[in-house]
């Protein structure tokens, strides 16, 4: 990890309640897909080329990922987080401890919804429109959650309520907002997709694909874009890392939808990495909490400043351009 994320990251660690730090930093079952999201980063390298004249813009394809609860992290909670965004997309979780329309406004860069469809299709229709009327500009819905992921942290610390004064708002006189299982899981099949597309004109994303044959069903389905995900390690622990299931499920789209690399990320050559096997974003989460945590908005800025910085670097010292060719399995 690098050193200033490494910071931020043990900072976080010092201030958080221990039990809401587990609740951040664990996995599902044995936590092998946590740890091998990051490893399978470290089994890669980059053939730079060279002599290519100008490079390109290389901007900053970065995107903060939908995670839960910040003002477990902050006492902002995701308010915090809107205002370091700096025109990065922020992916706000359905469990963000901040309406969705506050979190809107006090954002400095585009706001997505993330969305667990729920069994009560009023109730996915009405989380829908909260996030059309607070100025979301595209939902993200989950879709590797039939159920809840075992936790064995939080299973040991009987993490199951949210602190008092604390609740998952866009919830809020719908279906409860004070349990961490208010939100219902429950599974779905395409046609619930198509409904969701049916009832809004915001661009539908789908996140939590890893399999290269769901890939091209949700291209037949006409969603925006998927996101390749295992929930950061969160849900099952059987997965392959995020990473080495990206390069299939970009071949299988062929180029009619973007893909997004979430699960990970932990430094600028990782985003690098990501683009040149084909994603066209990395999205990042814990290390947007460890920032958070550790100093509020200036924390979240310090990790987006690190990573945008990197990034640029390693494309600069690439020749300009990524390409899948340029990846390489180290020895």
């Amino acid at each position: 990890m690098n050193p200033v994320l490494a910071e931020l990251h043990d900072k976080a660690r010092a201030v958080l309640d221990p039990v809401h730090y587990d609740f951040f930093a664990g996995g599902a079952g044995d936590e092998v897909v946590l740890a091998e999201n990051e490893a399978a980063f470290r089994r890669l390298a980059l053939l730079p080329r060279v002599l290519r004249g100008k490079e390109d813009d290389a901007g900053f394809p970065v995107l903060i990922s939908p995670t839960a609860f910040h003002r477990l992290a902050h006492p902002d909670g995701e308010l915090a987080t809107a205002r370091a965004l700096d025109g990065t997309v922020l992916v706000s979780s359905m469990a963000a401890t901040v309406p969705i329309a506050d979190v809107v406004a006090a954002a400095t860069g585009p706001v997505w919804f993330q969305l667990y469809l729920q069994p009560g299709f009023d109730v996915t229709e009405a989380l829908v429109r909260r996030a059309e009327r607070a100025g979301c500009t595209a939902l993200v819905v989950t879709v590797d959650s039939p159920v809840f992921g075992r936790h064995r942290r939080d299973i040991e610390h009987g993490f199951h309520e949210l602190p008092a004064g604390l609740a998952a708002e866009n919830m809020r006189d719908l279906a409860g907002a004070g349990g961490l299982r208010d939100i219902e899981m429950a599974p779905f099949t395409w046609d619930d997709i198509d409904r969701l597309r049916s009832i809004t004109s915001l661009p539908v994303w789908l996140k939590g694909i890893l399999h290269p044959a769901d890939a091209v069903v949700a291209v037949e389905h006409e969603v925006a874009g998927v996101f390749v995900s295992n929930h950061g390690g969160r849900q099952l622990d059987l997965v392959p890392a995020a990473v080495d299931a990206l390069p299939a499920v970009v071949d299988a789209v062929a180029g009619r939808i973007p893909v997004v690399l979430d699960g990970g990320v932990r430094s600028g050559g990782d985003v690098a990495l990501a683009v040149a096997l084909g994603a066209s974003a990395a999205g990042i989460g814990r290390p947007v909490l460890w920032g958070l945590a550790a100093d509020g908005s200036n924390g979240v800025r310090r990790v987006l400043d690190l990573l945008r910085d990197e990034f640029q670097h390693v494309v600069a010292m690439c020749g300009g351009r990524l390409s899948r060719d340029m990846v390489v399995v180290r020895c």
